[in-house]
């Protein structure tokens, strides 16, 4: 067994890599870039060592410095994670000619699979149904479009070397394979130092499936059953789950049994993931296509481990120093469910738009890579998981990923890891820059997850106007409408033993008129006894006027809510939504509805830059006429690119950003007349 490896790579996955390590007593070293001097990851290591600036292109993509790194401490073998290096072909090679280890799969496997285009011809020649398209290398925008119409629309645009919902767009018409082609050409070259693509038809009503596939040294390859990543935005996952609720016994057996062949015809060993997409419009459950084979760990692997039992990090690394697999297909198990939800740096109330700065506050509702000492210590503390890369103060930097943290929950079933979620999110301390914890918990409630009715356009079809919170019932709004009344009076209280020392103490109301999302409620405190609308709550918590955090049960449910003290209430977050609450002794209530309402400025008519990012182009000059829906300028922020529409129509005035430029948010890219 190694005695020292190196991690190449950064965040929540290397202090993944590192915990595994320490545990099997290997000691570890860590590299990093000027932006992560002071992440967890460098402090969790046993060594750390500096490769550079803060751009990747600049240092985690550079494989000489990995190498140099391996040298400078002895380290005799390199874990890549994900992304960077994980599917380079030429690192695994430069490793090898160095006698260091790669812990991962052969160089042979990474160049037969790393590669989309080659991929699917192999797929297809090994007898594996692939998805209609063309296999090729595509010239220019002419030859896509040429290609998309013999197709047939919708077709999806591919970075052959693509991942992580990176260099990928769907078209539905002409025009939007000559808006986006070569957008998909860049985010590959930029992302991945690709700008090959390809294209294939689009299959309606999919549903993202992928095998987990190990392997060792020895030619045994087993199948650790499926995940379903359908639920996605642009095409990058966001909620993933173990097993999947519309995968049969049958249909995984015949899955499991395909992937594996598939493995065994490039000598496949190590842990991989091949990607599957499965048409939710066929009952049986057998019209499923090869998509892709990621040769490296997958990101939402810890669902994968909850149910099984398997620590894949562990195995990667046995596999690598020649171990044989000491387990078989017949020792692989499902043991309830686990479901990950990825916790980004987006704004879903502002269009996802991403967000960067400093974690002012950051608390999850239990600590990453703590060891319970529980056997089943890979679900974390009683069935909730974070994995992180962050701390509270640090920076989300523009140069990396947006991810914050994963939260995996695990139950005996589907719907109590899904309720393990939503406790587990409301109680998920995180501010300073937008986030996505609101959205995860709407979907998390979502009927429609919960019936397990999903394919990859959940997102597009669920939420067509945008999210603004998830719907709160009726009875959810009397809940809050009594614990807003009962902090009300709390901070009343206190104001009035306050003001007793100072002058003849006022007894505090106890008539509340409380609106929430503009429906009135009221709310009347009898010493332990809360009525709402008349009718009596059953209302249990301790509250201390500042606290930022109440635990709370109503009427026999346990609720965590997130409050921030406004002029006239409060603002209330829990159960995936924020609420305005306005609490005023009824007395004065009334009086309210005399207050001035202050209308925003109208700014329809400048196209503002949404997020910190890179203007990569500009396709108005001033003079220009523009229609509502027209491509206006294209922004690039956390390797994505966003394209700028117009939202009226008009002539541009005045142009106040170049291409190239680096612009922060709100800035002003241009005005029409």
């Amino acid at each position: 067994m190694f005695k020292k490896i190196l991690i190449a790579n950064r965040g929540e996955i290397a202090c993944r890599v590192i915990k595994t390590a320490r545990r099997m007593g290997i000691q570890t070293v860590a590299v990093y870039s000027d932006a992560d001097a002071r992440a967890p990851f460098v402090q969790m290591a046993d060594e750390a060592v500096h490769i550079g600036p803060a751009p990747a292109a600049q240092s985690y993509l550079i494989a000489d410095k990995i190498i140099a790194a391996c040298k400078q401490t002895g380290a005799e073998a390199v874990h890549p994670g994900y992304g960077f290096l994980s599917e380079r072909t030429s690192f695994a090679e430069a490793l090898a000619a160095e006698g260091i280890e790669f812990i991962g799969p052969p160089v042979n496997a990474i160049a037969a699979m790393g590669d989309k285009i080659e991929s699917k011809k192999l797929a297809k020649e090994a007898g594996v149904n692939v998805v209609p398209g063309y296999v090729g290398e595509i010239d220019d925008t002419e030859h896509a479009v040429r290609i998309s119409n013999e197709i047939g629309y919708p077709v999806m645009m591919k970075a052959s070397a693509g991942g992580g919902g990176k260099g990928m767009r769907l078209a539905y018409s002409e025009q939007d394979v000559r808006e986006g082609f070569e957008s998909v050409k860049r985010e590959g070259l930029n992302s991945f130092g690709d700008d090959r693509v390809f294209i294939e038809k689009f299959i309606l009503n999919p549903r993202h499936i992928e095998i987990q596939i190990l392997g060792d040294k020895h030619g045994n390859i087993l199948y650790l059953n499926e995940r379903e990543c359908s639920i996605q935005r642009r095409h990058q996952k966001v909620v993933e789950e173990a097993p999947s609720p519309f995968v049969t016994p049958k249909m995984r057996k015949a899955m499991g049994e395909q992937c594996v062949a598939l493995s065994k015809a490039v000598g496949y060993y190590s842990a991989g993931t091949v990607e599957l997409i499965v048409s939710g419009a066929d009952p049986t459950g057998e019209s499923f296509y090869f998509l892709e084979m990621n040769t490296r760990l997958q990101v939402e692997h810890p669902v994968t481990e909850a149910i099984t039992g398997v620590d894949l990090v562990e195995q990667m690394i046995r596999v690598a120093a020649g171990e044989k697999l000491e387990m078989t297909q017949d020792d692989v198990k499902i043991d309830g469910w686990a479901i990950e939800n990825r916790v980004y740096a987006e704004d879903p109330y502002r269009g996802f738009l991403p967000s960067t700065g400093r974690l002012v506050r950051y608390q999850p509702p239990v600590d990453g890579w703590t060891d319970d000492g529980a056997e089943n210590g890979r679900r974390g503390v009683d069935g909730v998981r974070v994995d992180d890369g962050v701390y509270e103060g640090g920076e989300v930097s523009m140069f990396y990923d947006p991810m914050i943290a994963k939260l995996i929950t695990w139950g005996e079933t589907r719907d109590e890891a899904a309720d393990k979620q939503i406790a587990a999110l409301d109680a998920f301390e995180l501010e300073g820059l937008g986030h996505n914890i609101d959205f995860v918990s709407a979907i998390m409630q979502h009927p429609r997850f919960r019936s397990g009715e999903l394919t990859t356009g959940f997102i597009a079809e669920e939420y067509p106007e945008g999210f603004h919170g998830a719907p709160a019932s009726d009875e959810h709004k009397v809940k809050l409408a009594s614990v807003a009344g009962f902090v009300a009076a709390a901070r009343a209280d206190r104001a009035r033993r306050v003001d007793g020392q100072l002058a003849t103490p006022l007894d505090p109301p106890s008539d509340w008129t409380v609106t929430i999302d503009k429906e009135a409620f009221e709310v009347v405190i009898d010493e332990d006894i809360v009525t709402v609308n008349g009718a009596e709550v059953e209302l249990e918590l301790e509250y201390t006027p500042g606290d930022r955090f109440i635990d709370a049960e109503v009427d026999g449910e346990d609720i965590t809510i997130k409050v921030e003290l406004t002029r006239t209430g409060f603002k209330m977050t829990t159960r995936g939504a924020i609420h305005q609450i306005t609490c005023l002794p009824t007395s004065i209530a009334a009086l309210s509805k005399h207050m001035i309402e202050k209308i925003p400025p109208d700014l329809s008519r400048f196209l503002i830059c949404p997020m910190p990012g890179l203007l990569v182009s500009l396709n108005v000059a001033e003079g220009d006429k523009v229609e509502i829906g027209q491509p206006l300028a294209v922004v690039e922020a956390m390797k994505m690119e966003n394209i700028l529409r117009a939202e009226k129509a008009g002539v541009v005035k005045s142009v106040s950003a170049k291409a190239g430029e680096s612009l922060a948010v709100d800035a002003i890219i241009l005005e029409l007349e």
